[in-house]
């Protein structure tokens, strides 16, 4: 080989390592991710559970990939009970399977817009509350406010408010 064909072979290699090296780098835009994806926190101070009592704890866990989410939910009611509910958002309108819910057994998640999803709860067929969850423009707070029946029938206004954890 003469020294012109290794320079260029040189050349070659590098310009091809700089290539890899460029790409494997994440790219601003390109590596976002879902700002409703990981842990929300109920801030017990900033809610409000009309009638009835606020629950001792709760938390958001969103996961998942591309436009539908798993949210599993886990805290303890006013009365100590565990809760352990998961729910699929499938942004379909469709309704969909809630486990761990004895007040509702199915929900449809509409997506208004990327910061924004109405969701109605139903039990047996019939409408047992509706969901406005907005997700606040800096991506650190989810505000959930629900309007509906509880099971015993009573009217329930409730405004949760959700931090990231």
């Amino acid at each position: 080989m003469n020294r012109r064909t290794i320079l260029s072979l040189t050349t070659k290699t590098m310009l091809c390592l700089a290539v890899v090296f460029a790409t494997a780098l994440p790219q601003p835009g390109l590596a976002q991710s879902n700002p409703w994806l990981g842990m929300w926190k109920l801030n017990l101070t900033k809610s409000t559970y009309a009638p009835g009592q606020a629950p001792q704890s709760q938390t958001y866990n969103f996961q998942g990939a591309g436009a539908n989410l798993t949210n599993a939910i886990e805290g303890v009611t006013a009365a100590g009970t565990p809760i352990k509910q998961v729910a699929m958002h499938t942004y379909d309108g469709q309704p969909h399977p809630v486990t761990g819910n004895p007040d509702v057994d199915a929900r449809s998640y509409t997506r208004v817009d990327a910061n924004t999803v109405i969701a109605a709860s139903t039990k047996a067929g019939k409408l047992v509350n509706v969901s406005t969850m907005v997700l606040s423009q800096d991506g650190r707070t989810i505000t959930n406010t629900i309007r509906g029946t509880d099971a015993k029938g009573q009217q329930v206004n409730t405004v949760g408010v959700y931090e990231k954890q």
